[in-house]
């Protein structure tokens, strides 16, 4: 199968929380309408490159001997994922679906999908409670905020920004599926390499003098530095005083061979790529926000994520050792 490359990684992420909402009993964040957004096509390829990833670990961290050819041309992100799941988990893996619960709990991708997503969602909420009447949420992808929360969005106007291929994708699903767009729901076609965030939210029905809610999740990691600041700054600058913008961001360690954790490298290599971009020091994060016009709130780390979400749940879901969340308001 050829998966829209417009819209690969927001595929990637409605699979997690699909995945997610169907399997797990528990759940850390309930996005119960991603699966429909999957076609039955997407879902099996999905599926497939999953568990064939793990058989490939499985063979690999047996402990057969391996030709050292095949090794030395053997994928960088298998390599370190092969240090990320540990033996007795891989060895649990016995078809097609259990290889596919391996991946999903072992390596993290998911745990950081969904607890982020909870984070946001819920601080939002509270946000709303306090005056905030629009939210934005920048890298939209298949997000379905707006379809999964009828009750709020009487109460606020959500504008979903994204790339105009990866935005055409997903309103041809919603077509396909019937949906109907909610009338305070506003797609904000933006190419941020060419385009400017501001002039395009200006020539929405994005209110500058209100009270403004945004997330920008999954995205920094891919980003060169310079980048993120200025889309932090934009926000800054569009936004009225009070206004909120979550984030999550990676620490600088996962880049530090002496530092990094077994999870982190396949992270890296698997998700960011091997050189990587955008990371913060998160003891100098507020220092590196001030001069953009934003206060930092709250700066969660891997074991405040733990604690809050994953201590005491029943799956074998951990905090991602190197992500961050972090909640900043415009001054």
């Amino acid at each position: 199968m050829k998966v829209n490359k417009a819209s690969f990684s927001a595929s990637v992420i409605a699979h997690c929380r699909a995945y997610h909402a169907v399997h797990d009993d528990q759940k850390i964040f309930d996005d119960f309408l991603a699966d429909r957004l999957l076609t039955e096509e997407e879902r099996a390829y999905f599926d497939g490159s999953l568990y064939r990833s793990i058989k490939v670990l499985k063979y690999f961290g047996s402990g057969k001997t391996v030709p050292s050819i095949i090794k030395l041309f053997l994928p960088r992100r298998f390599k370190h994922a092969i240090k990320a799941i540990a033996p007795e988990e891989l060895n649990q893996v016995s078809d097609s679906r259990s290889g596919v619960d391996c991946y999903m709990h072992a390596t993290g991708g998911l745990a950081l999908t969904v607890s982020r997503s909870r984070y946001t969602e819920d601080s939002l909420v509270k946000a709303v409670g306090e005056g905030v009447k629009q939210y934005v949420i920048l890298g939209a992808g298949l997000d379905t905020f707006a379809f999964r929360h009828p009750e709020l969005m009487g109460k606020l106007r959500v504008f979903e920004v994204d790339r105009p291929p990866t935005q055409a994708f997903k309103r041809q699903r919603l077509t396909e599926l019937g949906w109907e767009i909610p009338e305070q729901l506003y797609f904000v076609p933006v190419d941020l390499t060419g385009q400017r965030l501001d002039e395009e939210l200006k020539n929405s029905p994005y209110d500058s003098k209100s009270l403004s809610f945004f997330s920008w999740l999954g995205v920094t990691y891919y980003l060169p530095r310079e980048s993120v600041l200025n889309t932090l700054r934009t926000v800054a600058g569009i936004a009225p005083r009070g206004s909120t913008i979550i984030f999550d961001y990676l620490d600088a360690d996962v880049y530090d061979r002496a530092k990094v954790a077994p999870r982190g490298q396949w992270l890296l290599y698997s998700l960011v790529g091997a050189k990587g971009k955008c990371a913060f020091d998160p003891a100098t994060l507020s220092r590196d926000l001030a001069p953009l016009g934003l206060s930092l709130k709250e700066n969660l780390s891997p074991s405040d994520i733990e604690k809050l979400y994953f201590q005491g749940h029943p799956g074998n879901y951990h905090a991602q050792e190197h992500a961050h969340f972090a909640c900043a308001v415009v001054k």
